[in-house]
């Protein structure tokens, strides 16, 4: 197999594997806000309203979701309220 036949095919290999983690990417996407409650810039406040307050949702046993800072992520972390960081691939990329 000619060098340039084989770089080819690593090419199309690794554009087909990119394709399928933006697929699971977007069906990650799609599961949470499917079944978390979407809270914007107010994460961190929201997250620890949600822990230290439990009565605060109606639903206690559904999640939230929204932006943070690295900076909050960690602190959040550090006062044991767990969180997740996802890439989130915006409805409009390709």
């Amino acid at each position: 197999m000619s060098p340039n036949l084989s770089n080819s095919k690593k090419k199309i290999t690794n554009e087909l594997k990119f394709q399928e983690v933006k697929q699971k990417l977007r069906e990650y996407k799609k599961f949470v806000k499917d079944n978390f409650n979407f809270v914007g810039e107010n994460f961190a406040y929201e997250a620890r309203s949600l822990h230290y307050n439990k009565n605060k949702y109606k639903d206690k046993h559904k999640g939230i979701y929204g932006r943070a800072s690295l900076t909050d992520v960690k602190e959040l972390k550090e006062e044991g309220i767990e969180t997740e960081m996802l890439p989130w691939i915006e409805d409009n990329e390709n």
